[in-house]
């Protein structure tokens, strides 16, 4: 293969949009673009993606791990937890920076990072 394949959209199911566009809208500043009642694709995240709603794919913790970085760990902990989401694993320590993970509230897990 000669061209780079990049990531280029995420969609994060949800069980319930509304909740889960006020958890990321708080927790995280998110805008959300609606196209029906089961999408809502998102802005201001760093990557575009969605919140999908349809059913087809369910919360999990399983899953693939979306990764977001924020400057200040402590500050995105209690932006978490104000938004209604679960500290999973609190900050550790690893090779480049410290992380914590987290469930959403429609139980997605998902991590944040700093250096």
């Amino acid at each position: 293969m000669t061209e780079t394949i990049n990531i280029n959209y995420i969609e994060i199911p949800v069980t319930d949009m509304g909740r889960a566009k006020a958890f990321y809208g708080q927790a995280f500043g998110w805008d959300f673009i609606d196209y029906g009642p089961d999408y809502a694709a998102f802005a201001k995240a760093g990557l575009e993606g969605g919140l999908n709603g349809s059913g087809a794919r369910k919360p999990s913790k399983n899953g693939a791990l979306i990764v977001l970085y924020a400057k200040d760990l402590t500050a995105a902990v209690k932006a978490v937890r104000d938004a209604g989401g679960e500290i999973t694993v609190p900050i550790f320590a690893f090779p480049g920076g410290r992380r914590f993970h987290f469930t959403d509230i429609c139980g997605n897990e998902l991590a944040i990072w700093s250096k």
